[in-house]
């Protein structure tokens, strides 16, 4: 695992990378190797002061396995040709690629996203549109896992994707486990919007109840006439102030809720893809394949073969 490293470093992104990956695990017996690789030659001052001390240069990415972009300091500073040509060796050679916030832009200038699903920080993503139009720019996403190549939105959400890159190669059990060492949810999606672009109203806690409730009885009725019940709201109003609070319908968070639920038991179990179904809601296999495939982009099984074996 390879952390770039560069004069004027984005410091909360680098110490995201270093926190998750390059921090010791003992109670693991294997663990990344983590190295910070410079860019260019030092000193490295950091945002806020701090200075950074490289193990290396860029020769360093010839045996990395993956290999993290903390940020960049400006969308119109050309990264160095020699990173970029050393980022398009090592994506040929099948080096895993990731980047945080603005480090994308470092992918974008090298052209390894181009035709490619990607996202940023919601402040640059017009920026990154505009710049780079081959790029399918996803503005309102936490991150994207486009297989050899994640990317993640700004600031907090480098947590979530690298928590998710550690759900990858270790399985959900030690990614957990790392989540709770950072004090931070175990999962957050990919396509959790960045925000809600309304302020949350001061009745919203009254529907944390019947959102707890709900995640307790997926596999039961959950139409807007029961949760509207339990809410003691009229039909009109509890859809209302649900879209004001959560940003999604109902119907919608319903289906995320039982992806979610599904997706903890294809990992965690061996339950057939028909009993996960019905555990969740969904009744049946196809309903539960279609709702997978359009929200995650594989099949239930496909994503219990990859999740499931590090287990």
């Amino acid at each position: 695992m390879a952390v770039l490293a560069y004069r004027g470093l984005c410091t909360f992104e680098f110490g995201i990378a270093a926190e998750v990956f390059g921090l010791p695990r003992p109670e693991y017996p294997r663990w990344y190797r983590c190295e910070v690789v410079a860019i260019e030659k030092g000193p490295l001052a950091a945002v806020g002061g701090i200075r950074v001390q490289a193990d290396g240069g860029l020769e360093r990415l010839a045996r990395a396995g993956t290999i993290v972009v903390p940020g960049w300091r400006g969308a119109d500073q050309r990264p160095p040709e020699a990173l970029l040509q050393a980022l398009r060796r090592a994506h040929a050679r099948g080096t895993r690629l990731v980047t945080l916030c603005s480090g994308v832009f470092v992918l974008a200038a090298a052209g390894l996203l181009d035709g490619r699903r990607a996202t940023t920080h919601w402040r640059y993503a017009d920026r990154l549109r505009a710049m780079y139009p081959a790029i399918r720019v996803m503005p309102d996403v936490l991150y994207v896992d486009d297989g050899d190549i994640l990317t993640a939105a700004g600031s907090a959400a480098g947590l979530d994707l690298c928590v998710h890159v550690v759900r990858r190669d270790w399985g959900p059990r030690i990614a957990n486990e790392v989540a709770r060492r950072l004090v931070i949810a175990p999962h957050r999606d990919g396509g959790q919007a960045q925000f809600v672009p309304r302020p949350i109203p001061d009745e919203a806690h009254a529907l944390a109840p019947v959102l707890d409730w709900a995640r307790a009885h997926l596999d039961g009725d959950l139409g807007i006439p029961r949760l509207a019940h339990k809410a003691g709201l009229s039909m009109r109003t509890f859809a209302r102030r649900f879209v004001e609070t959560t940003g999604l319908t109902p119907a919608e968070w319903v289906i995320r809720a039982r992806v979610d639920r599904a997706r903890e038991l294809l990992e965690a179990t061996r339950l057939p893809v028909e009993r996960v179904a019905t555990g969740c809601g969904f009744g049946a296999a196809d309903t539960l394949r279609l709702h997978f495939r359009n929200r995650l982009g594989v099949s239930p099984a496909a994503y219990r073969r990859r999740f499931q074996h590090a287990a």
